[in-house]
């Protein structure tokens, strides 16, 4: 009986009292959440509750599983088993522990200068998920380490792994040069505010947001709802733009090919009253010139300001949109046509028109171009 009841209450009381401390821990964790709202820490922290019961059912087996006579013939194996249970729910709970703290630092930073420095606050998001999943690289292989020495075998080879760990350096290296050169480049992107989470960029011709960075690739999110998903060492060996790098604010382009009669001044006006009514524009400023003519058009620029890339997509297309609009019903003439009226006569070489001809010396007849509309 005793042989039986042994094993049930060592192994019972472990799980028991496993079960009582982890909800006690979690009702405090709960009621500290609602005394302080302003911190998301504690609530944060109920996220390691399950890692936290594990690694305390885990230490109390391991401690006692001798005393109890579990498995009497294959005590080393539960024993190791046991052993790597811990280190690997240690490894677990250090990795939850240490994410509340960080995303309860950039919580605070965040909500003191989201308002006055929003691009700092999104330099300070990248660097706060390279850092986590550098911690967890880190933690993940130092575990691995320590689950590997637990093995007799393991401790014995030990020896001529570091005898031969100049060599197998090198070969690695070579092996994962890029692998490398990318997690460096990560790091790089991370503290040298190149590129940040939420920035605007233009690579390769796509115009997109960055929506994710990691050690070794770059997501950038397409304003069609496209992803393309770039090596972080693309953005440290070649050119890019970012639209976001220090202020979001943008100058647009909007071009016209108009005839040489349209109206500048009347169109001048009207960007004026466009602009006042599209709430994207920031009211900076704004410009409307003749930058090139061809033989039966000119090419009209307007200059529009906004706050950031999204807002002057909005105002650009809806200047050249309203503008067009508003030429075809009240200047129609303006807009590029072919003309084929008559040219004038040219006049005698004394200067003066001709004032008869015969029908056979009647001049030849250049077609010209008129006033009908394309």
């Amino acid at each position: 009986m005793e042989t039986i009841l042994r094993p049930l209450i060592v192994v019972g009381g472990s799980v028991l009292f496993t079960l009582v401390i982890g909800w006690a821990t979690d009702l405090l964790l709960r009621k500290a959440d609602e005394r302080h709202p302003e911190t998301p820490l504690w609530g944060l922290l109920r996220r390691a509750r399950i890692p936290y019961q594990v690694v305390l059912c885990a230490a109390l087996l391991r401690g006692s599983y001798d005393e109890a006579g579990l498995l009497e013939g294959r005590q080393a194996g539960v024993g190791r088993t046991l052993t790597l249970v811990l280190i690997g729910s240690a490894a677990w709970l250090v990795i939850r522990i240490t994410a509340a703290v960080v995303e309860t630092s950039y919580s605070r930073y965040a909500q003191a200068h989201a308002q006055r420095d929003p691009a700092r606050v999104r330099r300070v998001r990248t660097q706060v998920s390279l850092i986590m999943r550098v911690v967890s690289a880190v933690v993940g292989v130092v575990a691995a380490a320590s689950m590997l020495l637990t093995f007799p075998d393991m401790r014995a080879a030990g020896a001529s792994l570091l005898a031969s760990a100049g060599v197998l350096g090198i070969v690695a290296g070579i092996a994962a040069q890029s692998t490398l050169g990318n997690l460096f480049a990560g790091l790089q992107i991370a503290f040298g505010d190149m590129v940040r989470l939420g920035d605007t960029v233009v690579v390769n011709g796509e115009w997109g947001t960055v929506e994710e960075i990691t050690l070794t690739f770059l997501t950038v999110r397409t304003w069609d709802e496209r992803r393309i998903t770039m090596p972080v060492s693309y953005f440290t060996s070649k050119p890019f733009e970012n639209w976001s790098r220090g202020t979001p604010q943008m100058t647009g382009v909007v071009y016209w090919h108009l005839d040489h009669s349209a109206p500048l001044d009347a169109m001048r006006e009207r960007l004026r009253d466009i602009l006042r009514g599209c709430p994207a524009w920031d009211g900076r400023a704004y410009n409307l010139t003749v930058t090139d003519t061809t033989p039966s058009t000119m090419q009209v620029r307007a200059l529009v300001t906004a706050k950031d890339a999204d807002d002057i997509w909005t105002v650009r297309v809806e200047v050249r949109e309203r503008m067009i609009r508003w030429l075809a019903d009240e200047h129609p003439y303006a807009l590029p046509r072919v003309s084929t009226a008559q040219a004038p006569r040219r006049p005698d070489h004394d200067g003066l028109p001709h004032a008869r001809r015969a029908p056979d010396e009647e001049p030849h007849r250049i077609p010209r171009r008129s006033g009908k509309s394309l």
